[in-house]
């Protein structure tokens, strides 16, 4: 291992050409921490955000861009027990994916699931982490109940269809074209509604009736809100984690005292080292075996070399994917 490492620097911010790659010092691992020598480094839309400048890492959190990764452990501190160095690992990380060396929480790591690879299963830790924290702790959702996501093409999206259906649920998403049309269905997605061409709510409106939507997962917002109120069940739950298409605006917000509604939404980003280890011990419980159940799986949309991280983020942000976007760093 060497003193230095290769890292993409994004300066103080802009479009995806201030991307650059730079030299830096290699971080030690501390208290509770290992070292990933990474592979692969997950792309997701924070990173986007970070890079614009509107999403600042949490204090003590490395600055470089980067929320998941795989690779195996390069080094760790002495009161680590169950990790060992050459493990290979995947891991959410507080930031700092998009370099050669990643410091990460050990309890944050999880193994690589039987049969992916490393470029595979550096797609997972975001994508579950907020699935399941989201849809499954803070939406409750249970078998026989009707689910919504939104963009079920992209990352999260496609993730959540996947989990919904493997816990039993209905599933109904809208994607944009018929190729994430068709991505969706062979998911196992119930009913897919293109958000271009159709009225998404409407549509659902008419297959659901009087039922409506038990849980509804939302990265849009904006016009979205007041939609998604009004098709959800009495005792729903509307799970809010971004807003694409602002936060602000007029709301009826009638509905949440007629039908006894849930808002709720959460930042993965920002919680305790301790909340996102509980999260990482339910997905090894619960969700992990289902890859080898083979109930998961991952789509990979593209994978490009680290010096190509602005071609990464251009693609993100035509939102043209399906699947996820991984730099490959090493190998």
């Amino acid at each position: 291992m060497t003193d230095t490492m290769r890292y993409i620097d994004h300066g103080s911010g802009g479009p995806p050409s201030c991307m650059v790659v730079r030299q830096g010092p290699v971080p030690k691992p501390q208290k509770g921490e290992v070292l990933i020598d990474v592979a692969y480094a997950g792309v997701n839309r924070p990173d986007l955000l970070q890079r614009q400048g509107a999403y600042p890492p949490p204090p003590g959190a490395s600055p470089v861009l980067g929320l998941e990764v795989s690779g195996t452990i390069a080094a760790a501190h002495p009161d680590v027990t169950g990790l060992y160095v050459g493990d290979p690992v995947t891991a959410l990380v507080p930031g700092g994916g998009y370099a050669e060396y990643c410091i990460v929480p050990a309890a944050h790591c999880l193994p690589v699931p039987a049969d992916l690879t490393l470029s595979e299963a550096a797609a997972l830790p975001e994508n579950y982490f907020t699935v399941w924290s989201n849809v499954f702790e803070r939406g409750s959702l249970q078998a026989g109940e009707n689910f919504l996501v939104h963009g079920g093409a992209g990352g999260i999206g496609y993730s959540a269809i996947q989990l919904a259906k493997a816990f039993g649920a209905k599933v109904f998403t809208t994607v944009a074209g018929a190729a994430q049309i068709d991505a969706a269905r062979q998911l196992g997605a119930d009913a897919v509604l293109d958000y271009t061409t159709e009225d998404w709510a409407d549509k659902i409106s008419g297959m659901v009736g009087s039922r409506g939507i038990d849980c509804i997962l939302d990265f849009i917002g904006g016009p979205y809100i007041q939609k998604n109120l009004k098709l959800l069940a009495r005792n729903g739950k509307l799970v809010q984690i971004a807003f694409l298409q602002g936060s602000r605006g007029e709301l009826d917000l009638m509905p949440v005292l007629t039908k006894n509604l849930t808002i709720t939404g959460s930042m993965l980003r920002p919680r305790s080292i301790e909340e996102k280890a509980a999260i990482a011990g339910a997905l090894r419980e619960k969700v992990w075996p289902l890859f080898a159940q083979k109930k998961l799986r991952v789509l990979i949309s593209a994978v490009f070399d680290l010096a190509d991280a602005q071609k990464a983020h251009e693609m993100m942000e035509a939102s043209a994917h399906i699947g996820k976007i991984v730099l490959k760093v090493r190998g």
